[in-house]
């Protein structure tokens, strides 16, 4: 049996309602994908996915529903943002591997630093100006 279900856009707080059957178990709503796991779209095979991609304020079918409700929980990012706003966000269910509840790993973001040259060859950042040693 399927009920309806809130959530909200991490990014504007649309608020929106998904028909879900009660023995799925949610992790999170967030506005990046969780590293590892397959997505499905609304309405789709949630059996074989781990979670929901859905864009906030679009749905291909009635198996999401927007609401003109908006949340107004500390974690939005950009409350004053016009909602729907329109971008992706992700609900991932729990995931189990070999009977072990699987926690998520942020996607790795890395940062290219400048070589021992320093952005302008010259040798690095300098030190205080008047220090001695």
């Amino acid at each position: 049996m399927s009920y309806p279900v809130r959530y909200y856009c991490p990014h504007c707080g649309a608020v929106f309602e998904l028909d879900r059957e009660g023995y799925l178990s949610d992790k999170s709503v967030t506005p990046y994908p969780l590293v590892g796991w397959e997505y499905t779209t609304p309405g789709g095979d949630y059996e074989s996915a781990d979670g929901i991609r859905l864009t906030c304020g679009k749905s291909d079918n009635d198996a999401a529903r927007w609401t003109s409700d908006r949340s107004d929980a500390d974690d939005v990012d950009d409350p004053a943002a016009e909602s729907p706003c329109g971008r992706d966000l992700y609900l991932s269910f729990v995931r189990y591997v070999n009977g072990e509840e699987v926690t998520p790993e942020p996607e790795v973001e890395t940062t290219e630093i400048a070589g021992s040259s320093g952005p302008r060859g010259t040798g690095g950042p300098g030190g205080p100006s008047g220090f001695s040693r």
